[in-house]
This record gives C-alpha cells, sequence and structure tokens, in this order.
C-alpha cells in the first residue's frame, strides 16, 4: 500500500480557543466536506520520503472517499461498513471492515463516534505558527501512530500531522473547502474494476 489513509475533514468559518474546543465543535457542525488535499510524508529527520494530491469527499459517519491523482493514482472508500482501497498501478483492490480500519486511528478522530475521549487522550499543545494545536494519543497501543496533530487557524483546521512508529511524520493540508454539501450516494460505493486481483482482510 502506498499510502496509510488518513480521513480528514475541514471545518471553515470556526475560530477557536482551542484545539480541543474546535475539534468537538467540528464534530458537532459538520456532516460533510468536500476538498482538495496536499500530504508530505518526512522521514524522522525532516527529509521529503513522498508528496501526493488529491480529492477528498466525507460524509460522517463513516462515509468517506479520496481519491489520490498524482504522482501515483489510488482511491479509498468508505461505504459506511467496509472499506475499498484500489491501486490502479498494480490493478489491485484491499478491502477489510470499516470498523476494524477505524478503530483507534486518525480516521476515528473525525469519521468515527463522537465519544473522543474513549479511544484517544487530548489535550491542547499551544500555538506555533498563527494555529492553535491540538494533540490526540490513542490509548491503545495496536495502531500505527504514536500522536496525531491538528492545527486550528480562523477558518477551521488547517494542518494535521500525523507521527507513526517508525518517526516518519505526515503532513496533511487543504484547500477549496466546501462544507455540509450534497453528495451523492453513490460516490461512496465501490465495484473493483473488471481483472482486479481482490483482497479480503
Amino acid at each position: 500500500m502506498k499510502i496509510i489513509l488518513f480521513l480528514l475533514c475541514l471545518l471553515p468559518g470556526l475560530v477557536s480557543a482551542s484545539g480541543t474546543a474546535a475539534l468537538k465543535s467540528f464534530l458537532g457542525q459538520t456532516q460533510s466536506v468536500k476538498a482538495r488535499f496536499a500530504q508530505m510524508v518526512l522521514d524522522r529527520n525532516l527529509k521529503p520520503l513522498q508528496q501526493a494530491q488529491g480529492v477528498m469527499q466525507f460524509s460522517r459517519p463513516g462515509k468517506f472517499r479520496w481519491d489520490y491523482v498524482k504522482p501515483y493514482e489510488q482511491t479509498i472508500v468508505g461505504d459506511g461498513t467496509r472499506l475499498w482501497i484500489y491501486d490502479k498501478d498494480l490493478n489491485q483492490v484491499t478491502v477489510r471492515k470499516l470498523d476494524r480500519a477505524l478503530g483507534a486511528s486518525p480516521a476515528a478522530l473525525l469519521a468515527g463516534s463522537n465519544d473522543l475521549e474513549r479511544d484517544f487522550t487530548l489535550s491542547d499543545s499551544g500555538s506555533k505558527d498563527g494555529l492553535d494545536w491540538l494533540d490526540a494519543v490513542p490509548k491503545s497501543r495496536d495502531t500505527a501512530f504514536e500522536r496525531v496533530r491538528m492545527g486550528f487557524g480562523k477558518s477551521g483546521l488547517a494542518a494535521m500531522e500525523l507521527r507513526d512508529q517508525f518517526g516518519q511524520i505526515t503532513v496533511i493540508t487543504f484547500a477549496d473547502i466546501e462544507r455540509n454539501p450534497s453528495i451523492a450516494a453513490e460516490v461512496f460505493r465501490f465495484t473493483p474494476p473488471k481483472g482486479a486481483d481482490v483482497i479480503s482482510e
């Protein structure tokens, strides 16, 4: 798999007193989002390893679609029950149960239930670069991530930083954000292309 799944959304128009308050407001006020995103993966020495761009669509709870378009094509779809990951170059589809894919992961922060404290320890981590930052540390050790940081500005969630168990950091930023758009149900359905290898986990 070329990427790790991040189910992220933005809340435009939110002025936050703290990162924690901003996240909870997001969960209470936003049901769907559409946005362009840019993603960069850095090693433990902050050397860039990978960059990608694409379009994200999201409908809470548990339905989402990420289409990576550069430098490779990959589609990730959560239909509410299953998670589909399609790698066009390999012509391969991986499918797994959605509840197992979410769990205590960065996805669960925004796509799961509103009971964040059940799976994460949340804390405000001050201001930097004009943003109010929130730290979310998974309570479960059975996760690929040690910590997720979210940076909120005057227009909402502006950046996310995800640190994995190997010290790599993934930074995601967003543009052209649409909050609570009407998204057709078929966007969150996926049918494996003819001839693709399908791997169930």
